[in-house]
C-alpha cells in the first residue's frame, strides 16, 4: 500500500497552495528559498490566534567572537513558574533566520509556554551560508550556557532545562546535547526532537514519498547543509555536532523524545537515530505519525494528528 497524506493535513496543504504557487528554486539558490519560506511563514501565522498569558521579555547574547544575539524569554503570566525551563531552537534548514520565520516561531513558542506552563528561550542564531559550521551550533550551545548561568535569577532549576527544536533546530538541539555532554556543560533534562535534521548525507530521494507532498524537499536539503557545511558536505570529515547522525557513541545523553512523520525526508535518520539512543541505553521516546509531512503540525495546528503529537511534546515538558 502506498503512504498517503493525512486527509486533514491535505486540506490545509491545498489551502495554502492557492492558485499560484511558488517555483521550485534550482538547487543552491538561498536567496529565492528565504524569499519563498519568509512568504509561507508569515502566511501561516497571519491563520492563527493571538496567544494570552505569555510574557516576553528581551535579552542580548554575545558570544566568544563578539557577536550580540537576541535572545526572547517566554513566560506565562497566568501561573507560577514551575522552575525548569527550555531551550527551542527554531528551524529553517540552517539558512533561515528570524528575519525569515520569526512571525509563525513567535506564536508557535507562546502556544508552547501557555499549554505547558514552562518558560522558554529563543535565539537568533546564525545562518548559513554567512555563517558556516560550528557557528549555527556553537551560538546555540551558548544559548543553553546563558540560560544555565542565570537560572536563579530567572526562577531555574538549572537541573530541569530541556533543550529543544524542530527540522534544523532539532538538529542543533541534538548538536548541543552532544557538545554539554563532551565539554562538561551544563545539565539537560531532556532533549525533545521534532523531526530533527540529524545527517547531511540524506541526498538520495526515497521512491516511496510524493515529491509535491513534500515541504523540504531532497533539493532544499542539499541545499541547507552545502550551505552549512561548503564543499565537505557528505564527506568523510563532517563534525558530528553539526550532523548529530555521524555521532560514533550516543551514550550518556539525556533522555530523548523524538517524533516524525511517514512523509517527511529525515524519518529514517530520525528513526536511526531513535534507535541507536536507545541502544546506547538512553531513554527514548519515538513516534512516526502516518500521513505527515514535514512540518505537519504547523501547516494543521488543528489536525488530530496534529492535537495529538503537541501534547505528546508537552506532556514530555510537564514531567520534567
Amino acid at each position: 500500500m502506498a503512504l498517503t497524506i493525512d486527509p486533514e493535513i491535505a486540506v490545509a496543504m491545498g489551502a495554502l497552495a492557492g492558485p499560484d504557487p511558488a517555483e521550485e528554486p534550482a538547487r543552491g539558490d538561498v536567496l529565492t528559498r528565504r524569499l519563498n519560506s519568509t512568504a509561507l511563514f508569515e502566511t501561516i501565522a497571519a491563520t492563527r490566534p493571538a496567544v494570552p498569558g505569555v510574557a516576553v521579555d528581551e535579552h542580548t547574547l554575545t558570544t566568544s567572537d563578539g557577536a550580540e544575539l537576541p535572545l526572547r524569554w517566554y513566560r506565562p503570566t497566568e501561573t507560577a513558574l514551575p522552575g525548569s525551563a527550555w531551550v527551542y531552537l527554531h528551524g529553517g534548514g540552517m539558512i533561515l533566520a528570524m528575519e525569515h520565520v520569526g512571525a509563525l516561531y513567535d506564536l508557535i513558542v507562546r502556544e508552547y509556554v501557555a499549554a505547558s506552563g514552562m518558560p522558554a528561550l529563543t535565539v537568533d542564531y546564525r545562518v548559513a551560508p554567512e555563517h558556516q559550521d560550528p557557528t549555527p551550533v556553537e551560538d546555540c550551545y551558548a544559548t543553553l550556557q546563558w540560560l544555565a548561568d542565570r537560572a536563579a535569577t530567572l526562577g531555574v532549576d538549572a537541573g530541569r532545562i530541556a533543550v529543544a527544536g524542530d527540522s534544523a533546530g532539532g538538529g542543533l538541539a541534538a548538536g548541543v546535547a552532544l557538545l554539554a555532554r563532551d565539554r562538561g556543560g551544563p545539565s539537560i533534562a531532556l532533549q525533545l526532537l521534532i523531526y530533527p535534521m540529524l545527517d547531511d548525507r540524506t541526498t538520495r530521494p526515497d521512491p516511496h514519498l510524493p515529491p509535491e507532498l513534500l515541504f523540504w524537499n531532497y533539493d532544499d536539503n542539499i541545499t541547507g547543509w552545502s550551505a552549512l557545511l561548503g564543499e565537505g558536505a557528505g564527506g568523510s570529515e563532517v563534525s558530528p555536532y553539526a550532523a548529530p547522525a555521524r555521532m560514533a557513541d550516543l551514550a550518556g545523553l539525556p533522555p530523548t523524545y523524538i517524533d516524525t512523520g511517514d512523509l517527511d525526508i529525515f524519518r529514517d535518520e530520525d528513526v536511526g537515530y531513535a534507535r541507536r539512543l536507545a541502544a546506547a541505553g538512553v531513554p527514548t521516546e519515538l513516534h512516526v505519525h502516518p500521513g505527515c509531512p514535514h512540518g505537519f503540525e504547523a501547516v494543521a495546528p488543528g489536525a488530530a494528528v496534529s492535537r495529538q503529537a503537541i501534547a505528546d511534546r508537552v506532556r514530555r515538558l510537564r514531567g520534567i
